[in-house]
């Protein structure tokens, strides 16, 4: 009698035993249904050699019921789950479930149902129709996604379907997708550039692991550059995945690649239909051919989906600290795409115009190459930097820009140019009190200030979502009329332009106001028409743009990501800020950045204002390896959280109570966290910075594990943190 391994998705079970039904074949890496007591359960069938499970005789073995109609994981695809679970001291089950994608999808493909407007216009309406028909112009999808969309419940839409004003669609799951053309448009392209695409496509031709490291200024032009690699894998029959940090990129990345390639790329992120995303995979596991996924760029989690023929990895803005995922498995995507080029034995690249420090001493140790693209494209300049000490420039009272960049956004205005300003912080205030009593208005889940965002007339936590409406009065004292908003946010600073500029057509960018492609493809017409004279935004508006008449950046306040408790502080600053100043001057006209700060001394701004970016790698790098942190020695949180405050504190005392005493190994801590109390859990950390010699996670799975932990206690371990709070 055959017996197979299951990895099951149950963190309790993990691996169990089962039978296999006399005439089924199943072959590792193959997704199946096996029975669990009364209920039915998926499980991928994995090497028995490589996971241990408890001995079971096999008389006592209950068949699987049923092999899901999808090709098995392949054993690359399997040793990526192995390595990342290993590595990041994540549950296997977890990370595999990543690769699964769309459960929906398991099961085959056909057809679904989705529904949209019909058009009509009935005379009377309920205020819940009518609600609905004004929420869904346009949109197509399923019940359960309509009644999201519309905040409202899926009887109303039933109901619109009977009264027919809403009317069903069939939709192909295995519609073929149209296949790009690797010849079209090709572009003229540098010297530089010609020489950087020519290593690429060498790379994808040798079918070997290479990684590279795209180190090229801002408008330097290695989206162009990287798509001759893609171009090359695509003549190959082979798939490409381009990362992306952020999905509010990738509606300019589509047209890019349409302009490119004749075609949309398939894409995979959360905001997918489930009609999309079963589609997708489906189209993913067939592979480059007979209308399969050919390119894909999505955001993260597509990095673990089961790709047929995985030719080349491209992750854009390859330094943006999105890629590190802080909930669930907390794994850096960029780091674990270089694992999964790898296993596949294809290239990488690592595209960035300011790389992680990281990436940059891997590139000098000589482990990955780095390809230099050191000039803006068609003769571009980079732009002049200037530093306001804004203990000089003050700004008038009550405002929040100073005078010589009011003066400067004037001259862009009489010039018919545009200007972006830019602060890292979403909202109106970042803190609202009573003048009366000095009451502070605080998240009621977390340790964190409420933000008051004036569009909504809200008073949001940007932690746990919490939302509450601005009151009339002080809680407190009851005082009428007595609330103050303490600091600028984005909303107030283009407040504050358009009381200076009236006549000024101001855009707001922010995760609030731009949160569906369509507004983002909106956004970008309107700027490119020069329909936008400022645009005030946060870190959404510092990469991936291109617009020729924006020939000035102001940052409000470049000191704002250097405070904290963040042990990479001055290298965000410095890629942030570096980033957004690269939006100015990309076309013909040239650009200036005017950078607001109180510590125009610090390293970083100094850094800045000079243009010497080699200068602040040196120093940090050395600040870096006397500290023994990343990537000269290496980091680990281990973040204890209950909702009971003595259980947590005890549980974090018992872990650092038993913490090893190894000579390659400093453990800090267990101390309260900078954000105590998160969605109504009360958190610990300690801190373990080892030497690379130490065995990091055999010993802190070791250490974790002879503990035992009260059932409402979760301790999570976070390798190579990238969040302190």
């Amino acid at each position: 009698m055959l017996r197979v391994r299951l990895l099951v998705f149950n963190a309790a079970l993990g691996v169990l035993d089962y039978r296999v039904p006399e005439g089924m074949q199943v072959a590792p890496g193959a997704i199946v249904i096996a029975p669990l007591g009364p209920r039915q359960i998926l499980g991928i069938a994995w090497e028995p050699e490589r996971l241990e499970a408890q001995d079971v005789p096999e008389a006592k073995l209950r068949p699987i019921l049923e092999i899901l109609p999808v090709p098995p994981l392949k054993a690359e695809l399997r040793r990526l789950i192995e390595w990342t679970a290993d590595y990041y001291c994540a549950p296997l089950s977890a990370v595999a479930r990543m690769a699964l994608g769309s459960m929906a999808a398991l099961r085959g493909g056909g057809t679904t149902t989705e529904y949209r407007l019909t058009g009509e216009e009935p005379k009377r309406l309920t205020p819940q129709r009518a609600a609905a028909m004004d929420a869904l112009h346009g949109e197509q999808a399923s019940i359960r996604e309509l009644a999201e969309l519309a905040s409202v419940s899926e009887g109303v839409l039933r109901g619109m379907v009977g009264a027919g004003l809403l009317e069903p669609i069939t939709v192909d799951l295995d519609k073929p997708y149209p296949p790009a053309n690797p010849q079209h448009n090709a572009p003229t392209l540098s010297e530089d550039q010609r020489k950087a695409a020519d290593t690429f496509v060498d790379a994808v031709k040798a079918e070997e692991f290479a990684p590279f490291l795209l180190d090229g200024v801002t408008g330097s032009g290695k989206t162009e550059t990287y798509f001759e690699a893609v171009a090359a894998a695509i003549e190959g029959g082979k798939q490409v995945l381009v990362l992306l940090p952020e999905i509010a990129l990738t509606e300019n990345f589509l047209r890019r690649f349409e302009e490119r390639f004749g075609v949309a790329p398939i894409q995979w992120h959360s905001s997918l239909k489930a009609s999309e995303r079963r589609r997708a995979y489906r189209a993913i596991v067939k592979g480059a051919t007979n209308g399969g996924a050919q390119v894909i760029v999505g955001a993260r989690s597509a990095l673990f989906l089961p790709y047929a023929r995985l030719g080349l990895i491209i992750v854009d803005e390859a330094h943006e600290v999105s890629f590190k995922q802080d909930e669930g498995v907390r794994y850096n995507a960029r780091d674990v795409a270089v694992i999964r080029a790898r296993y596949e034995k294809a290239p990488i690249i690592l595209a960035s115009a300011t790389p992680a420090l990281e990436s940059m001493q891997l590139a000098e140790a000589g482990i990955y190459t780095r390809i230099e693209l050191p000039a803006r494209f068609g003769g571009a300049q980079l732009p002049d930097i200037q530093i306001l000490d804004l203990r000089k420039d003050v700004p008038d009272k009550g405002r929040w820009i100073a005078r010589p960049l009011v003066a400067q956004m004037q001259v862009r205005l009489e010039r018919g140019e545009q200007s972006l300003l830019f602060l890292n912080r979403r909202g109106y205030a970042p803190l609202t009190l009573c003048r009366n009593c000095g009451h502070r208005f605080q998240c009621s889940h977390c340790t964190a200030w409420l933000v008051e965002h004036r569009f909504s007339q809200r008073l949001a936590c940007h932690h746990c979502g919490h939302e509450e409406p601005v009151p009339d009065v002080c809680p407190e004292c009851s005082a009428k009329d007595c609330l103050v908003a303490c600091g600028p946010g984005v909303e107030r600073i283009a407040d504050e332009v358009a009381e200076i500029f009236p006549e000024a057509r101001v855009a707001l960018i922010t995760s609030d106001t731009m949160n569906t492609p369509e507004a983002i493809a909106q956004f970008v017409a309107k700027a490119e028409n020069k329909a936008i004279d400022v645009i005030v935004g946060t870190q959404l508006v510092t990469k991936g743009y291109h617009f020729p008449d924006l020939t000035l950046v102001g940052v409000i306040d470049a000191d704002l990501g250097l405070e904290g408790g963040d042990l990479r502080a001055a290298e965000r600053t410095y890629q942030q800020v570096a980033q957004v100043a690269g939006r100015a001057g990309r076309g013909e006209k040239p650009g200036e950045v005017l950078i607001q700060t109180r510590h125009p001394e610090a390293p970083v701004i100094a850094a800045l204002a000079a243009g010497d970016r080699d200068a602040f790698y040196d120093a940090e790098t050395e600040a870096r390896r006397d500290a023994g942190a990343p990537p000269f020695g290496r980091w680990a949180a281990i973040i204890v959280s209950s909702e009971d405050m003595a259980e947590a504190r005890d549980a974090a005392r018992a872990i650092g109570g038993t913490a090893p005493d190894l000579p390659d190994m400093l453990v800090l801590g267990p101390a309260p966290a900078p954000l105590s109390l998160l969605r109504g859990r009360h958190r610990f950390r300690l801190l373990i910075n080892a030497r690379r010699s130490a065995q990091l996670q055999k010993i802190v799975r070791a250490w974790l594990g002879q503990l035992d932990f009260p059932k409402g206690v979760r301790v999570h371990v976070d390798v190579d943190p990238y969040s302190f709070v």
